[in-house]
């Protein structure tokens, strides 16, 4: 089976087994329920379809992917993938990859990365938080990250509540892709003042070439 026939095999089995409305707190309680790594995260939508990938791509792809160092791929059928869900209703069209060196390693074994990527638009919770509380509650309180938050008096943002699924594409990344690409928290440092690792951040605009195919919703 060539590459292309590969995706469109992948393509269909995700067109009929993913539904197409996601309401957070559903999707929450799913993955809770059913072994979820990632239910209590803020951001539910994409560690939501990457659960689903998870759960019904395994007949066609190994899960999880090849690792390098500490960096793990989360599939592999003919290249390594990765699962991304991005809100196509913001004004931001940049997606953060995965970390630069395993990608750069990863397209030298295998010659690309892949995304697997979820596009649709979302719904923000309310001014009164009702999401944000009934998701810090479900987890069983707030998190030491929410309570250090609070201390620090910093923002916090409107969580997503729903996401309306539109479009899956697939997109192919090269060494020639990475040429267009930037670097997502390069010179970043984290709280033990330690840096922390440069990620790849792709911009989808400029993608147009690296899709090689899309299933619409």
């Amino acid at each position: 089976m060539s590459f292309d026939e590969t995706v469109k095999q992948i393509a269909e089995i995700l067109k009929t087994g993913i539904s197409k409305e996601w309401d957070g707190r559903k999707c929450i309680t799913e993955m809770r329920d059913k072994g979820g790594r990632h239910w209590k995260q803020m951001e539910w939508m994409g560690f939501y379809f990457q659960f689903l990938c998870e759960t019904i791509l395994t007949d066609v792809m190994e899960i999880p992917g090849p690792k390098y160092g500490h960096v793990e791929f989360d599939g592999f059928c003919e290249i390594p993938w990765d699962f991304k869900a991005h809100a196509m209703n913001t004004s931001s069209h940049k997606i953060v990859v995965n970390d630069s060196e395993a990608v750069a390693r990863a397209i030298g074994e295998y010659g690309a990365v892949g995304l697997i990527l979820a596009m649709g638009k979302v719904a923000y919770n309310d001014e009164d938080r009702t999401f944000q509380v009934w998701h810090e509650e479900f987890k069983g309180g707030e998190s030491k990250f929410t309570r250090d938050r609070i201390k620090r008096g910093s923002w916090s943002r409107l969580r997503k509540v729903s996401f309306d699924l539109r479009q899956i594409s697939f997109i192919r990344l090269t060494d020639e892709t990475l040429i267009k690409c930037g670097s997502f928290q390069e010179g970043f440092r984290n709280s033990d003042g330690n840096p922390r690792r440069p990620k790849v951040l792709v911009n989808l605009e400029k993608l147009d070439e690296e899709t090689v195919h899309f299933v619409e919703f």
